[in-house]
């Protein structure tokens, strides 16, 4: 199994707990914004940097949520200087997730100025009837002005976040939306269906009966997403993810892909930093407590905020990453995975291969295994049937 001990750590994400508002189907750890707990949440995210800069040189940085943008520009400006002060400025990719209605053109000069290259704007929905069944803080007319504002800022890597399957949402809205979002000529769009989890409000009114979940409909929202991306210019290449391709299909991945979290997909390591985050590193697995006051706290008295760690076996993180590899379009090339892993997929899941196969699910060629068209639709059956 190839050992990480001897590289630096190329791949940071930094989880920024803070909420303007709590969305209605989110289950991310998150909390209302104060700014004296954001405070002490900038000062101990130095701390854990510093706690991990000897090892780590990011090539990729991705800040999520919670909701990055709600930082303010002094906030920016100090984790600017500790990322200045450890190299960490000038990643390859620089990723920052923002709500539209918590972004500015001074914020976002800001960030530009600092090395940030990418943007991921929670846009959700188009309908302002469905923004409000989802709890969203903004509505449509920010979201195109938000855009603008990138543009002008400098951004030329957009991420545009969809969601499909919300209920009351029509085949025609989604289409309407969808087709509204490709016309604004973003490089990259990231859609994902509903999922009803505890903790949320949206599972409580399915729970209370006052949702009901049409799967046809979800199905039929699928391939509408396929059948517009692909009209728009968008080339699939993970379950959720499309964009455009420079390279006109020279490359594995398309050029405008999110290299951070293809790095996931293919089993990097990666630093996980902020309340709730996890880690991977050296065949070890970390989470930091989900809990902003316990995080700032263990950091304040020079201790690392980890509610976890874990190393897996082998063959159990060998078929994590098998599941997470079949997500990507490419799927795993049968070298790679064993360089990986150490183990060969088409021994270790010969059977698992062959069912999917014969499923329609499947392709079996001699460099690789992927997940068809229509098994991109079950990736997740597809994945447990991979785990170990």
């Amino acid at each position: 199994m190839v050992s990480n001990k001897a590289l630096p750590i190329s791949a940071v994400y930094v989880h920024v707990p803070f909420c303007a508002q709590k969305c209605h189907y989110c289950a991310f750890y998150s909390e209302a914004s104060s700014g004296e707990l954001m405070n002490r949440y900038v000062a101990a995210l130095v701390r854990e940097i510093e706690w991990v800069a000897p090892g780590t040189k990011p090539k990729t940085v991705f800040f999520g949520g919670g909701t990055p943008s709600l930082l303010t520009l002094k906030h920016w400006e100090i984790l600017f200087a500790a990322f200045d002060r450890h190299g960490w400025l000038g990643a390859d990719e620089w990723t920052i997730e923002c709500n539209p209605a918590t972004v500015s053109l001074e914020k976002a000069t800001l960030w530009r100025d600092h090395g940030v290259n990418r943007v991921s704007m929670g846009v959700q929905s188009l309908d302002e009837k469905l923004l409000d069944r989802l709890g969203r803080v903004h509505d449509r007319d920010r979201v195109f002005r938000s855009y603008d504002l990138f543009r002008r800022a400098g951004f030329e890597r957009i991420n545009l976040d969809l969601m499909f399957a919300i209920p009351g949402q029509t085949l025609d809205v989604w289409r309407a939306t969808l087709r509204e979002a490709l016309q604004m000529g973003s490089d990259h769009l990231s859609s994902y269906e509903v999922i009803y989890e505890e903790d949320t409000t949206l599972y409580d009114q399915l729970q209370a009966g006052q949702i009901d979940v049409d799967e046809d409909l979800a199905c039929s929202m699928y391939d509408v997403l396929l059948e517009e991306t692909e009209a728009g210019g968008m080339q699939q290449y993970e379950v959720a993810n499309f964009a455009r391709d420079d390279s006109k299909g020279a490359q594995e991945f398309p050029t405008n892909a999110c290299r951070h979290n293809v790095n996931y997909w293919r089993g990097g390591a990666f630093q996980g930093l902020g309340p709730s985050a996890t880690g991977y590193i050296s065949g070890e697995r970390t989470k930091n407590w989900a809990n902003t006051q316990m995080y700032c706290e263990l950091l304040e008295q020079g201790r690392r905020a980890h509610e976890m760690r874990e190393t897996l076996e082998p063959l159990a993180r060998a078929g994590e990453l098998a599941a997470f590899g079949l997500r990507v379009r490419p799927g795993w090339p049968f070298a790679l995975f064993q360089e990986v892993t150490g183990f060969d997929l088409r021994t270790e899941w010969k059977s698992e291969l062959e069912s999917l196969v014969e499923k329609g699910w499947g392709r079996w060629t001699p460099d690789r295994f992927q997940l068809t068209r229509e098994g991109l639709r079950f990736a997740d059956t597809a994945a447990e049937m991979m785990l170990r």
